[in-house]
């Protein structure tokens, strides 16, 4: 079993590395924070340079990189900010990867190659007011009409909402109940009847759009179906590469943060001495690496896997699970590490924590991904609505 990574991988780390100081991405993340404006400039810059699309198909101009190289890039980038990474999570493990792997040629024709030229986006739209953890319960609907589907519903909380060019819905179809009769239609912004709320303000991860849909009797082409019903199992699947990608989230926000306890550690003084000098600074940046090391390893496991075709729920389940208690963990030592200055807006450890705290809920909960882990550590499935008497 080999943890080093390849020549390429470390000089893509270096390009990103290099960028980063370059485009002075640190005093972006903060620009970014208090204008709650996202980077939209530097969808042309990362498509110059390959980053968007990396996962997709070279056929349909995407780099047919691994997984792991995707991951990378987004955990260096997010070191600076998750906003910055947002443009290659998106295009590379998001829901584009979808149509990727299950769309029709006409689907991918239609996506992709805007997709890696930054002039489209794709947003995964799952949750429902009544519909979160309990994806199953989705009371959105499509009824067949003759060539096309009429869609009913309303989406909450979905990333990339009122700005994205398509969106990939998950909907019940005929109201047959169950995740039986789950699939995914692509939806695209303009069509008669497709709405968006406003847009919400959230603790962290200001500058991402965010609202909800609504759906009133939208025609959709049935040609835009890309998980048929009954494929509940395809949708999960691929929605581990996206667990993959917000895990990569939480190694770029903890290390932002323990590069910055670091260096803050080594040039502020107390009682005529650094303070990295005294034990509990010292055992405090250990327990930081170590469960950032110990994240990473997880991480890097379940990336690996979906090189070879998707990951495995389990090992996609358990690092997403805990790379979200790691980064709310580290990213609160580092805080702790810098006092007073920590809780400042001056110093970027504050919005790193609030930034922290978001991936602990988006694309699945904490608790969710460990009763899904639990279920195959014992075989066996554990149903939520079943009453204990």
């Amino acid at each position: 079993m080999d943890f080093t990574l390849n020549d390429e991988q470390k000089m893509l780390i270096d390009t990103i590395r290099t960028m980063g100081e370059r485009e002075k991405f640190r005093d972006l993340a903060k620009r970014i924070d208090e204008t709650a404006e996202f980077p939209w400039e530097l969808l042309k810059k990362y498509a110059d340079l390959g980053l968007l699309g990396m996962t997709l198909s070279p056929a349909h101009g995407g780099g047919g990189q691994s997984a792991l190289n995707a991951i990378l890039v987004i955990e260096e980038l997010a070191k600076f900010s998750p906003m910055i990474a947002a443009p290659v999570f998106e295009s590379s493990v998001g829901p584009v990867r979808v149509i990727d792997i299950f769309g029709t040629d006409e689907q991918k024709q239609a996506v992709l190659p805007g997709v890696c030229r930054g002039e489209l986006s794709v947003s995964v739209c799952m949750t429902e007011p009544e519909a979160g953890s309990d994806l199953t319960a989705l009371t959105t609907n499509a009824e067949e009409e003759g060539d096309h589907y009429v869609l009913n519903g309303r989406k909450s909380f979905i990333t990339g909402g009122g700005h994205a060019s398509h969106y990939m819905v998950y909907t019940r179809f005929g109201k047959v109940k169950g995740y039986k009769g789950i699939g995914g239609l692509l939806v695209e912004k303009g069509m008669p009847g497709f709405t968006f709320g406003k847009q919400e303000r959230y603790m962290g991860l200001h500058g991402m759009p965010s609202c909800d849909l609504f759906f009133d009797n939208v025609k959709v082409p049935k040609k835009n179906l890309v998980i048929k019903p009954g494929d509940f199992n395809k949708l999960m699947l691929t929605f581990d590469i996206e667990r993959c990608g917000n895990s990569a989230m939480c190694l770029g926000v903890a290390g932002g943060a323990l590069n910055e306890a670091k260096a803050y550690a080594m040039e502020r003084h107390a009682f005529g001495r650094p303070i990295c000098e005294f034990q509990n600074i010292q055992f405090t940046t250990v327990d930081m690496a170590t469960k950032l090391d110990a994240a990473r390893l997880l991480v890097y496991r379940a990336a690996a896997g979906a090189g070879q075709g998707l990951p495995s729920m389990y090992e996609a389940g358990m690092a997403k699970a805990f790379a979200n208690e790691m980064v709310v963990s580290v990213t609160e030592s580092a805080m702790q590490i810098f006092g007073g200055y920590g809780y400042s807006t001056e110093f970027p450890i504050e919005r790193m924590y609030r930034d922290a705290k978001a991936w602990c809920v988006a694309g699945g909960t904490i608790q969710m991904l460990k009763i899904g882990t639990a279920s195959m550590i014992y075989g066996r499935r554990f149903d939520q609505r079943r009453s204990s008497s």
